[in-house]
């Protein structure tokens, strides 16, 4: 499927400053003023590595999902709702410590929910919902 156009207000957001997909989806799609982000995992994108512990993570997935907020024309600033998948629900205090950090003073709503699972086998992943304007 050709990427580049789907209609005139649909945009697929693409960077090389977070991990590549590593399925048939996008980093994000933008509509209009909205931007919709795919779960960023913690791989370190110019070395592929998973981080190791969850505090190390949780900041690796947001910076990741920071610079493909930042590729679509928005920003963690702008972000309205997000949802963390937990593979230990134990690790809550400590991801949300990290979090904390990232959203200090803008704070969307959030869900958490744990999850038998995640890619990679990876502890953390984060998904959100943003603005542009």
């Amino acid at each position: 499927m050709d990427k580049s156009h789907v209609n005139s207000y649909t945009r697929w957001i693409e960077t090389k400053k977070a991990p590549a997909a590593i399925g048939p989806y996008a980093q994000a799609i933008k509509v209009n003023n909205m931007v919709y982000t795919s779960g960023s995992i913690p791989i370190v994108p110019e070395t592929g590595e998973i981080s190791q512990g969850i505090k190390e993570q949780t900041r690796q997935v947001l910076l990741n999902m920071s610079n493909v907020l930042e590729a679509s024309g928005s920003s963690l600033d702008k972000v309205v709702k997000t949802t963390v998948f937990l593979k230990d629900m134990n690790d809550f205090n400590s991801m949300n410590e990290v979090y904390a950090s990232f959203f200090a003073k803008h704070q969307p709503a959030r869900s958490a929910v744990e999850v038998a699972r995640l890619p990679k086998d990876v502890s953390v992943e984060i998904e959100c919902i943003a603005v542009t304007e």
